[in-house]
């Protein structure tokens, strides 16, 4: 004899972001099987990322290429300049960008290192002659700054400005030997207590190659392809020495190295990694961020084509990820983990997020094929794109009863006039039941603007509960919802469900 009708709640769905990696079944419905274009807001909420709005109004010198990375940068003197890099130039500007390369300097690639550093900026390159930009002189190479020819090993891949000095590693004659320049003079490798160190006998594994570097709490992180060596003391590079070793561990992307205040996180060949420090055991334990999707992120890895972009954004409190070639973005969130110590993520398909730079205005710039965008709004340089939420398989409880559903009512905060489409599936069939709907559209009314009856009073934010009849039956039932967004902001707040319970199967 069925039950009666039974009202379930999923509260804050998808608020600990997708999960690939358990039994569907055993899932947390607060995960989510699927959640595109989405983001969890600071009320816990899984709600649509913001947009792109465009900048650039000229995009001549991009061809059909797309700004592969940008670098902002600043001096003492308050000097600012944004540089991007795309179709084999170096461009400069905004709005209108401006072909800075130098006459006569070929680039073969746009995979850059760009690092600022005592009033200017340098740019890395394997198989490039380095260049600096100061707001003096422009942009010129090496060789045209010091006067004299710059040497084969300072034609680098990886550079990082860390305890006054300029480090660079990874050139053409190999990645074992990290340089660092004189005492704020970034173009001095000669001179005074600029030096060198072999690495090459410090792997723990008893070999590799430097892919990147980093500085942390006066140590000199060096992140091999497989291992990572910690020397400590990097303030005295004359006399730094081995702290700690990291077998088995590595970084596959120099792009992938991303401050993020207290720790630093970057990418192994097995997901995204955090190498934080416990001052009171003087060690560094490594940690897996990207456990809840691990399979599908290290596929992801293994089939990518040229470097990563990553960012992380402290006034957004997330760590992007994104791969051009896949036209992928994968969102970390960065303000909670979940019971097994992941990042609750989420993934932005189909999105023109394909470099990033966070400015000290807070403003995230992005580039792509437009030319530069800033991260804002809610549409892609005016197009709408699509906020998917899909849950995991729901049993409420018990998976060898029957339930029938009768009703579905999500209740969604924002997404003014658009149009909203509920699905579900019964048993985890591919082919989904929907229906849909157009959400109100509401602006704010103040007193004393709007006249009573006329205007009404809001708070400005628009709330929806409208219910769709939902039909069939089944064991395990996945609920879907989408939404085209187009200028308007949403979030979705919960879904009740409304369910007969029936027999046991």
């Amino acid at each position: 004899m069925a039950q009666p009708l039974q009202s379930i709640n999923l509260v804050a769905p998808a608020f600990k972001g997708v999960n690939t990696e358990d039994s569907p079944l055993a899932q947390d419905p607060s995960f989510a099987d699927v959640a595109d274009n989405a983001v969890i807001d600071k009320r816990g909420r899984i709600a649509a990322r913001k947009g792109l709005e465009t900048l650039s109004n000229s995009t001549y010198d991009l061809g059909t290429d797309y700004v592969h990375s940008i670098h902002e940068f600043f001096d003492e003197e308050g000097n600012v300049e944004i540089f991007s890099f795309a179709n084999k130039r170096i461009l400069s500007g905004v709005h209108v960008f401006v072909n800075k390369t130098p006459l006569g300097y070929t680039v073969a690639e746009n995979d850059w290192r760009s690092v600022n550093f005592n009033n200017a900026a340098y740019f890395f390159q394997r198989g490039q002659e380095p260049l600096v930009y100061t707001d003096a002189d422009g942009l010129r190479t090496f060789g045209t700054a010091t006067g004299t020819t710059t040497p084969a090993y300072l034609w680098c891949n990886e550079a990082a400005a860390a305890y006054g000095r300029l480090w660079v590693v990874d050139s053409n004659e190999g990645a074992q030997i990290i340089y660092w320049s004189d005492l704020l003079i970034g173009t001095d490798f000669t001179g005074g207590s600029s030096g060198s160190i072999d690495i090459s006998k410090a792997w723990p594994d008893g070999s590799d190659s430097v892919v990147g570097i980093a500085a942390h709490n006066s140590l000199l992180i060096v992140f091999g392809k497989h291992s990572i060596v910690v020397y400590e003391g990097a303030d005295s590079p004359a006399t730094m020495a081995i702290a700690d070793t990291v077998p088995g561990v590595g970084c596959i992307d120099r792009n992938s190295i991303q401050h993020i205040g207290t720790d630093i996180l970057f990418l192994d060949d097995t997901g995204l990694r955090s190498f934080g420090r416990t001052i009171q055991e003087k060690s560094m334990p490594i940690s897996d961020l990207s456990g809840n999707i691990k399979t599908e992120f290290i596929e992801t890895l293994v089939n990518r084509q040229g470097p990563v972009a990553t960012i992380y954004s402290p006034e957004n409190t997330f760590y992007l990820v994104s791969f051009p070639s896949n036209n992928l973005t994968y969102c970390f969130d960065l303000k909670g983990k979940t019971e097994n110590g992941s990042y609750r993520v989420t993934r932005w398909p189909s999105s023109d997020f394909f470099s990033f730079e966070t400015i000290r205005s807070g403003e995230l710039l992005v580039g792509n094929n437009k030319g530069l965008s800033i991260y804002s709004g809610y549409s892609d340089n005016g197009d709408p794109y699509r906020f998917r939420y899909y849950s995991p398989g729901l049993t409420f409880g018990d998976p060898s009863k029957l339930k029938i559903l009768k009703k579905l009512r999500p209740t969604i905060v924002g997404a003014n006039s658009a149009t909203v489409f509920i699905y579900w599936a019964y048993d985890f069939n591919s082919t989904f039941r929907s229906q849909a709907y157009t959400v109100g559209n509401q602006d704010p009314a103040f007193y004393n603007i709007s006249e009573f009856n006329i205007g009404e009073f809001t708070g400005g934010t628009l709330i929806s509960r409208r219910a769709v009849n939902a039909t069939g039956d089944g064991s395990v039932i996945t609920i879907g919802l989408e939404a085209d967004i187009n200028g308007f902001a949403l979030s979705l707040q919960e879904i009740n469900v409304l369910a007969l319970i029936g027999k046991t199967l």
